[in-house]
């Protein structure tokens, strides 16, 4: 066989093998942005990554943590990521100010935000508590915390800025902080100190939160894509929440701040607001249009959006997946 001879042969060998291989196993790039760094509320996402259920639906999806003061709504409408994690609330008033923003997979299916009290406080729900003579460090501004004053007035109790941490709550009896169900108490219990928490769902003001979205560009011209991912995110969190240690050791490795047997503390409450009868008859992440609904009119008349903000326009319906 002469030189030129086996040359062509090798030539010929590389285009075949090309043919065969290259295009049809490269999976596509894309980027999932957190509004916060690796903690358990995002578990599912990781999981998906530990179990390449992104992989099996012809993904590669790149996780990018946030942090205080992310912008996610921002990044997902100007199309900078093609998904991100956001609120109920923060996609209503987006799209109200024009941001291309739609939700595809709602986490937590009862809100989380709640309000820590000690545990042998007497007050048993928010009307008492708002007309209690307690101490309570919020962040006014927030959607929640609005609708709350709206609700019961904030007249009758000391509101003071809340700069997080739980150093005032454990040094005095008789304050209360906004937290989130499953981090301030836990915190507390491991300083000894003994909570309960009001739920603000419990109220009536009840987004969904740590919400799959996307824009309509990407909803429009990458369709394949969107439902790949749902579908991989969906199989990530069923796999979580049946067995959460593997990802809670890899989010202590991306975050050190967070400590696998607290986590799996916090797996154990979180999980009872992931799951619900809706979820059960139609999935995880399922979402309903009434309740988008009643969000989007409670932000109006909360003065938070300008005018009412479809649901069709906010959210892929599950009926479409």
């Amino acid at each position: 066989m002469n030189t030129l001879f086996r040359l062509f042969l090798i030539i010929a060998i590389g285009f075949s093998f090309l043919n065969t291989a290259g295009a049809v196993t490269k999976n596509t790039q894309t980027k999932l942005a957190l509004n916060w760094k690796a903690e358990p509320e995002f578990a599912g996402f990781y999981t998906a990554q530990i179990n390449k259920f992104y992989e099996k639906n012809k993904l590669d999806v790149e996780i990018l943590q946030g942090g205080a003061g992310t912008p996610t709504v921002q990044m997902i409408g100007a199309g900078q990521v093609d998904f991100g994690i956001v609120s109920g609330d923060e996609i209503v008033i987006a799209r109200s100010r024009g941001a291309d923003v739609v939700a595809l997979f709602a986490v937590f299916q009862k809100a989380p935000y709640a309000f820590m009290l000690r545990e042998e406080s007497p007050i048993k729900d928010m009307k008492e508590l708002f007309n209690s003579d307690s101490t309570i460090a919020v962040v006014k501004g927030l959607p929640y915390v609005s609708f709350l004053e709206k609700k019961y007035g904030f007249e009758k109790v000391k509101i003071v800025p809340y700069a997080g941490g739980i150093s005032s709550f454990v040094s005095s009896k008789n304050f209360v902080q906004q937290s989130f169900i499953s981090s301030e108490p836990l915190l507390a219990a491991k300083q000894g100190v003994k909570t309960k928490t009001l739920l603000v769902a419990d109220a009536g003001f009840n987004p969904y939160t740590v919400v799959l979205a996307t824009n309509g560009e990407t909803l429009k011209k990458k369709p394949e894509i969107v439902k790949a991912m749902i579908k991989s995110v969906k199989e990530g969190w069923r796999a979580y929440l049946k067995n959460p240690r593997p990802t809670h050791e890899l989010i202590a490795k991306l975050n050190p701040a967070m400590n696998v047997d607290a986590m799996d503390e916090m797996h154990k409450i979180e999980a009872t607001l992931i799951e619900n009868e809706d979820t059960k008859k139609h999935g995880l992440g399922s979402m309903d249009e009434k309740r988008w609904f009643e969000l989007s009119t409670q932000l109006q008349d909360l003065k938070l959006t300008e005018k009412l903000v479809s649901p069709k326009e906010i959210y892929f319906s599950n009926k479409k997946r």
